[in-house]
């Protein structure tokens, strides 16, 4: 029993009962005072700047015609809780979350700034989400807010007293609107009070202390697995994969993953296969897929992303804001059209310009997303060139080649005249100016848009992740899925041109 008493058993059972100690006194605290989801409001300046002016009088030159009463509100509003706010959380019934009202005063104009970092917030400040103002209100769009964020909004007003009462009203699930107290412009709020710090603190200490041990122990961090991993499938997924197992890698000693990107219909083929022949051989593999295709092959998916592809055109090839129609695009996929001038009459220049299509190969994601979500058919025709070059003098059948993989496709439309292909959106967007990314439908591949809900952009895609079974707890496969759905992956998987499926589950239903 003595033994047993030894100074590493004891600091790991102390630092253990500390962290439950912390953990149930964080849970009865949070009971009694609950975190929930917090947008806070603070008025920042209201400053009379208009004639009739009865108080506070005003130095400089600001005079603002046919504006008497006139005055300036800035007011701030942030996430200053420790949860993030999404477009769902909003209560409201109506377009907007939100409504800021201005009590005696009328809202004459009304602009958004936000910090350097989350421009992304631009977007959301539109008349079709809401954004609008009448009599004393403003409306504000559903604004999805991270911990710290928060934008200001700088309200023209005439009429009624300086200082009056300012509002902001609307709910969120799982949380509240409230007004902070705070009168410095830029201070930034306490996210937790006194006891909440002290208790998280015990909690950090406990938990460092025991992951401490660990490390000792076993030289790795307690999420790290070691041994061996192969990651195959997608060429459209690849950037991301390959940076999400880099760094697994640099952060767990012993781990060691390859990316063998061949092709999604090639990626779950070959792990249907090697399951057959050795289920333990197959556990060490994963098979990103660009769509369900290891469903039919009884292989374990996880949807992680939504994908965004484009159609691409040599960047001679100048089709105009709409693009082309689905039936256009399926027209000439068909070999209907034989020259440019055909699809686009109206341009001169391109009117004995042969059309070069420029295809993946049956084992590519990419090709099976274009065919179910764009042509609504197979390709068909097989390969008249090897190298894309059409004939001197082009007949009656269309020039098609294919090639196997996205990188090349986009070298050879961008540098074979006539020629159109499709790719996974942010490798062509990479691309800049020396190709066209043609709309469909009027529609422009555009993951904002498509997250946002406002655009019907067809060419998109979920990607899965596929296993042979469940990955077995404790295993390296397990734990680099499970590294997949950590925060900073998911940016990762964002900056990449992908839209997460935890945070956009709607699109990837």
């Amino acid at each position: 029993m003595w033994e047993w008493l030894n100074n590493e058993n004891l600091i790991a059972v102390g630092t253990s009962v500390l962290g439950v100690a912390a953990a149930l006194a964080t849970f009865l605290y949070d009971r009694w005072v609950p975190r929930r989801k917090l947008i806070g409001y603070r008025v920042q300046m209201d400053t009379p700047i208009g004639d009739g002016v009865s108080s506070n009088p005003r130095l400089g030159d600001f005079d603002v015609p046919n504006m008497a009463r006139a005055s300036l509100v800035l007011l701030r509003i942030e996430n200053d809780g420790g949860r993030s706010i999404d477009q769902g959380d909003y209560t409201s019934s109506e377009v907007h979350g939100l409504t800021a009202e201005f009590t005696g005063r009328t809202v004459q104009a009304v602009a958004v700034t936000q910090p350097s970092g989350i421009d992304h917030l631009n977007s959301h400040f539109t008349r079709r989400n809401g954004f609008d103002h009448h009599d004393n209100k403003v409306t504000i769009p559903r604004v999805p807010l991270e911990p710290g964020d928060h934008f200001k909004l700088l309200v023209l007003l005439s009429g009624g007293q300086v200082e009056g009462e300012v509002k902001l009203i609307g709910g969120l699930h799982e949380g509240k609107v409230h007004q902070n107290s705070s009168p410095t412009p830029d201070e930034k709020q306490r996210l937790f009070s006194l006891p909440a710090r002290l208790l998280s603190g015990a909690l950090i200490l406990a938990l460092l202390g025991l992951a401490g041990i660990i490390v000792l122990r076993d030289g790795n961090p307690i999420e790290c697995e070691r041994g061996e991993l192969t990651v195959i499938g997608s060429t459209a997924f690849e950037p991301v994969v390959q940076t999400l197992a880099e760094r697994y890698e640099s952060k767990c000693d012993g781990a060691h993953i390859s990316v063998e990107a061949r092709g999604s219909e090639q990626g779950v083929a070959e792990l249907a296969a090697l399951g057959g022949q050795s289920k333990n051989d197959a556990r060490s593999v994963i098979a990103f897929s660009d769509g369900p295709l290891g469903e039919r092959l009884n292989l374990k998916g996880k949807k992680v992303a939504l994908s965004v592809f484009t159609v691409v055109v040599h960047k001679d090839i100048d089709l105009g804001s709409h693009g082309l129609s689905l039936q256009e695009v399926r027209d000439i996929y068909a070999g209907r059209y034989q020259r440019w001038g055909q699809v686009v009459p109206e341009v001169e220049e391109l009117a004995d310009l042969p059309i070069v299509l420029v295809s993946r190969g049956d084992e590519s994601g990419t090709r099976q997303v274009f065919q179910e979500r764009v042509l609504n058919a197979w390709e068909g025709a097989p390969s008249t060139s090897l190298d894309c070059t059409p004939p001197e003098r082009p007949g009656d059948t269309v020039t098609r080649c294919e090639l196997p993989g996205t990188k090349a496709v986009l070298d050879k439309v961008e540098e074979q005249p006539g020629a159109i292909g499709y790719s996974e959106l942010t490798l062509a967007e990479a691309r800049g100016d020396a190709l066209r990314r043609v709309p469909l439908n009027g529609d422009q591949p555009d993951d904002e848009q498509i997250e946002l809900g406002g655009s019907r952009y067809p060419y998109k895609e979920v990607e899965y992740a596929y296993t042979y079974g469940t990955p077995r707890p404790g295993s390296l496969a397990a734990s680099f899925l499970a590294y997949v759905e950590e925060s900073t992956s998911q940016k990762v998987i964002r900056d990449e041109g992908h839209l997460p499926c935890l945070r956009v589950p709607v699109q990837c239903e």
